[in-house]
């Protein structure tokens, strides 16, 4: 196959798809139906929230704790050097 046959080819597809697109959107022309299903929220996003959330007080806590984690790595690096 020649370089023009597959190009013209590959335009047949392209006008082919664009007809096939062309009526499956003339069948959903309602642009009520349209806006309601993008701005309808998906059920991931409705169930992203995060099961435990730290209060402060834990934050504090947590945090303190890493810290001593981490002086207790860097003094531990340090003996090693």
């Amino acid at each position: 196959m020649d370089t023009a046959t597959i190009v013209h080819e590959i335009d047949n597809e392209i006008a082919r798809l664009t007809s096939a697109r062309n009526i499956l959107t003339a069948s959903n022309s309602n642009s009520h139906t349209r806006e309601a299903t993008k701005s309808a929220p998906s059920k991931r996003a409705v169930s992203a929230k995060p099961a435990n959330r730290l209060s402060p007080a834990g934050r504090r806590k947590l945090s303190a704790m890493m810290k001593k984690r981490w002086a207790e790595r860097r003094k531990k690096a340090a003996k090693t050097k």
